[in-house]
C-alpha cells in the first residue's frame, strides 16, 4: 500500500512539472521510474509510453476541436513515426532475444544520452524559434517532416522519449508556425506515436498496468495543479532547473 502511495505521488509530482513547465512526460518520468522506483528500464519505456499515450489524449482532443492542429504535418510526422516505433521496439526485442536482461543496460545508455541532448537542446530552444520565426513552411518539406517522424519513432520506440521534445525541436527547423499550432500539431502526432509504442510493448509484456495506473491517479491532479501554477511562479528559472537536473541524470546513467 505504501508503495502504491508512493508511485501516486510521483505521478503527481511529474504531473505538476509537466502542467508548471511543458516539459515532456518520457524526459521528466523515465529517470524517476529507473532510478527512483528500480522499474526495469525495458518495463520503465513500456509504461512510459502507455503513460504519456492516456495523458495527451484529452489535449489533443481539445487542440483538435480548437483547430490549432495541422493535418497535414500530423501525417507526414505518422508516414515516418509510425514505422519507426515497430523498428525501435523490434530492436530491443531482438535484443532481449539475444543479450537476455542485459538489454537494460542499453536502454539505460540510450535514455542517458538523451537526457544530456534534449535539455542541451532545449536551453536553446528560444535562439532557434527567433531565427526561424516568420519563415513560411513549403511543400517539400514533407520528406524533411517525415524523415523527423522517423528518427523520432524509433527513439520512442526504444526509449520513450522524443515524442515531445524531439519532434518539436526538430520542427522548429521547417516551420514557423504559431505556438499553439506547434504545440497541438506535436500533441496529436505524439497520440498516435505513442499508442502504437504503448501497444507493441504490451504485446512483449514490457507494460506494468498497475505502475500506470497509480501515475495517473496522481499524474491528472497534478497536471491541473501545474497549469494553475504555470502563472504564479518563475516558470524560465524551473525549466533551467529541470534542464540542469536533467543532464546530470543523464550523465549518471552514461557513467554509473
Amino acid at each position: 500500500m505504501e508503495l502504491i502511495a508512493f508511485k501516486i505521488v510521483v505521478g503527481f509530482v511529474v504531473g505538476t512539472l509537466i502542467g508548471m513547465t511543458g516539459v515532456g512526460g518520457g524526459v521528466l518520468l523515465l529517470p524517476v521510474l529507473i532510478f527512483g522506483l528500480n522499474v526495469p528500464p525495458i518495463v520503465a519505456v513500456g509504461s512510459d509510453a502507455l503513460f504519456n499515450f492516456v495523458t495527451k489524449i484529452g489535449s489533443g482532443w481539445m487542440h483538435l476541436r480548437k483547430g490549432t492542429v495541422r493535418k497535414k504535418v500530423v501525417l507526414a510526422l505518422a508516414v515516418g513515426s509510425l514505422p519507426g516505433s515497430i523498428v525501435g521496439v523490434s530492436v530491443l526485442a531482438h535484443l532481449r532475444g539475444v543479450y537476455g536482461a542485459g538489454v537494460n543496460d542499453f536502454i539505460r545508455y540510450a535514455v542517458g544520452a538523451l537526457l544530456i541532448a534534449v535539455p542541451a537542446l532545449l536551453f536553446f530552444q528560444g535562439r532557434i524559434e527567433e531565427r526561424v520565426a516568420h519563415r513560411p513552411p513549403t511543400m517539400s518539406s514533407f520528406l524533411g517532416i517525415s524523415a523527423i517522424g522517423l528518427l523520432a519513432g524509433v527513439l520512442v520506440g526504444m526509449t520513450s522519449v522524443g515524442s515531445g521534445s524531439i519532434i518539436m525541436m526538430l520542427l522548429l527547423l521547417l516551420y514557423s508556425f504559431s505556438p499553439k499550432v506547434m504545440v497541438g500539431t506535436d500533441i496529436v502526432h505524439a497520440v498516435a506515436l505513442t499508442g502504437l509504442t504503448a501497444l507493441l510493448h504490451f504485446r512483449l509484456g514490457n507494460v506494468d498496468f498497475r505502475l500506470v495506473s497509480a501515475l495517473l491517479i496522481g499524474s491528472i491532479p497534478g497536471g491541473i495543479l501545474g497549469s494553475h501554477l504555470s502563472t504564479r511562479v518563475p516558470v524560465p528559472w524551473l525549466r533551467r532547473i529541470l534542464y540542469a537536473l536533467l543532464l546530470a541524470t543523464g550523465a549518471r546513467m552514461l557513467w554509473a
